[in-house]
């Protein structure tokens, strides 16, 4: 019979020697919590998974340090800043440089990746605040207030507002709409470096060298709580996935936090050192550190750690009543309410930047960008975490397991520490035990109904044709014992449907041809006009996904054609419709709202000049389709998951037709 085996808290999982030369910073990915990212005084940023010993990627192109990381939600793209104060953004999927962005006067102290646009925020040494749009290559707004380095940035799970921390002591809150600062929040007496927003209420949390946590009410703007007990400053906090409590992490321990009273509910011994990044995945927290070279991961397994209702650790007086924490789910708060909220584009105020914020991309950024280079060290590892996400899938994804805890520490011999048993019982689990769905949480308050109903819409991936089940194809075995088919029922079933499938496959063909053939004469405005003369809507999206791969075939009066068809696919039951109508519609606002904007605001011209007035009804027939697809957008803003992404982002860019 297997010896029960106590396992470990907390452990270290690796050891690495990141860079050529120190490593000046990290970040993990928050979605998988494998993904990590080193940036170092070699000027390089190399990519790794977590507990594997060799390097995916280098990403090179930076001339000076890399100060600053950040990896966006999907983990698909990388921003970096360096010393000098450039930022450069990679897409690790396509493992090259995406962008290059200049206009900081001195280091990059933080970044930030919004939710679900396009978009970054960059915090410099210069104080300011910039806002850039990845797309566009550029500078969207400048916020200006702090008066020391800004050091740490993070936007709102709901895209509406940006935290930001700085030397100067304060927290202040920006709206990212009104362009302008909501609040400032006073009160550490030390540089104030993390700041990190609760995921479901209207909370944020703040870390201090003054070695205290902060927590602030973003609905009344009033400091909550104050933790004052630790001896080592705050180096970076994260809220439990479901909001029930706040993980700090100090030098060599991890201390867990509730703030309503405030109290400490656990502390964690980890030697980690000065931990630098949290993530949390399969309910364990994996923190990460540096010292000059090496890179070190530790594992602590929540399970094991106290989250609500403990005995507090010396926070609470004796001669305070001990209030009961307040249950997950009843809130005292207001809750991101993510269905009616949505960050629009700062209004015109960005015409006031400077020229160089507003320039296009110049011969020089070209060449920086030729110049930066995503060098895979590892082609193996960069396949199995990068390109699965594009490949057709047929099978369940894989998920990350958790990672094994080792047994604690004691004084065995050397017959006992080798016992195939006790290995067994610690490095594999029982078959039959199920391992905890890491997304079952408490109830938490919301403000939709946590009744589930199917999808009405029809993924774009799946295992099998819309409507067909194998089982369909064979005949209800009304016994289990009589298994033989007869071959011709067999075959009468298979066919069954067959010749149905084969004149819809055939006419789609055919329809098809027709518009090939008028491609094929290199007018595409007729060969839209043809696909929606059919009045099939697949045949407008296959044209469309071709047309959608050049931005430089879309043109003004292709836009008046397709629009009424956009309105059509994101009404649309398939996934894939709705995917390419977003698709389209991204490309026309970014390519073609500023355009009609200005000719509709334009003043009438002297005289007669046809090719204008012929313009100005096209961007009239425009504008009144983009504000009937803009009610639209704004009602599936608040779906979740990739399809309110899309809508989110498309809400954003026709903010401006509000």
């Amino acid at each position: 019979m297997a010896v029960a085996v106590t396992t470990k808290t907390a452990w270290k999982l690796q050891e690495i020697t990141a860079h050529s030369s120190n490593v000046s910073s990290l970040v993990l990915g928050k979605s998988s919590g494998r993904l990590l990212a080193t940036g170092g005084d070699d000027c390089r940023v190399n990519i790794w998974s977590v507990n594997k010993p060799n390097c995916i990627m280098s990403l090179t192109g930076h001339t000076t340090p890399i100060e600053s990381l950040q990896i966006n939600t999907n983990e698909e793209l990388i921003v970096a800043g360096s010393q000098s104060g450039s930022i450069r953004v990679w897409d690790l999927e396509a493992a090259k440089i995406l962008r290059t962005l200049l206009g900081h006067k001195a280091n990059i102290c933080s970044l930030d990746f919004h939710p679900f646009g396009s978009f970054v925020a960059s915090g410099s040494l210069d104080t300011n605040i910039k806002l850039w749009d990845v797309r566009r290559k550029g500078c969207v707004f400048r916020y200006k207030g702090h008066t020391e380095a800004v050091r740490c940035l993070r936007f709102s799970p709901d895209g509406k507002w940006l935290a930001s921390a700085a030397d100067d002591h304060t927290v202040k809150l920006w709206d990212l709409a009104a362009g302008k600062i909501m609040f400032e929040f006073t009160g550490h007496t030390g540089p104030v470096t993390v700041v990190e927003f609760h995921p479901n209420e209207y909370l944020l949390a703040s870390g201090s060298s003054d070695r205290t946590v902060r927590f602030w009410d973003l609905e009344k703007f009033q400091v909550v709580s104050c933790i004052e007990e630790e001896a080592t400053p705050v180096r970076c906090v994260l809220f439990n996935p479901d909001g029930c409590c706040l993980y700090s992490g100090f030098q060599d321990s991890l201390r867990v936090y509730g703030w309503e009273p405030e109290r400490c509910f656990d502390v964690v011994l980890v030697n980690w050192g000065k931990v630098a990044d949290l993530s949390i995945c399969n309910n364990q927290l994996i923190g990460v550190s540096f010292a000059q070279s090496t890179v070190s991961s530790f594992v602590v397994d929540l399970s094991r750690v106290t989250k609500s209702g403990s005995i507090p650790h010396g926070l609470i007086r004796d001669e305070e009543p001990l209030v009961p924490p307040t249950p997950t789910g009843s809130s005292l708060r207001r809750i991101y309410d993510r269905p009616s909220t949505s960050c629009s584009k700062p209004q015109s105020r960005v015409k006031h930047n400077s020229e160089s914020e507003r320039r296009s991309p110049s011969s020089e950024d070209d060449r920086d960008e030729k110049e930066s280079k995503a060098e895979i060290q590892n082609q193996e590892d960069y396949k199995e975490i990068f390109q699965p996400k594009n490949a057709i899938c047929r099978t369940p994804p894989r998920n990350n397991e958790p990672f094994p805890a080792p047994p604690e520490d004691e004084p065995v011999t050397a017959k006992e520490a080798v016992k195939p048993s006790q290995a067994a019982d610690v490095q594999t689990p029982l078959p039959q035990q199920e391992l905890p769905d890491p997304f079952q949480r408490p109830p938490i308050a919301s403000s939709t109904p946590l009744t589930r109903t199917e999808p009405s819409v029809i993924p774009a991936a799946r295992n099998e044709p819309i409507g067909l089940k194998a089982s369909d194809f064979l005949p209800a075995v009304k016994n289990q014992s009589q298994t033989e088919l007869v071959d011709e029922e067999a075959m009468s079933q298979i066919r069954k449907g067959h010749e149905t499938m084969c004149v819809v496959l055939t006419s789609r063909h055919k329809n098809l041809d027709t518009v090939r053939a008028v491609w094929s004469t290199g007018d595409i405005k007729n060969s839209v006009d043809s696909a929606v003369a059919i009045n099939d809507l697949s045949v407008v999206v296959d044209l469309l996904n071709i047309v959608n791969q050049k931005a430089s075939l879309w043109k003004l009066d292709l836009c008046t054609i397709v629009l009424p068809q956009i309105e059509k696919l994101l009404q649309s039951k398939y996934e894939s419709y709705v995917q390419t109508g977003c698709t389209s519609l991204k490309l026309i606002l970014q390519r073609f709202l500023p355009l009609i904007t200005d000719i509709l605001a334009a003043p009438p011209s002297v005289g007669v000049d046809i090719t204008r007035e012929e313009r100005l009804h096209k961007c009239k027939l425009c504008y009144k389709q983009l504000k009937n697809i803009s009610n639209i957008v704004k009602n599936k803003s608040g779906l979740s998951g990739r399809h309110g992404s899309a809508f989110r982002e498309l809400h954003l860019l026709m903010a401006v037709l509000e």
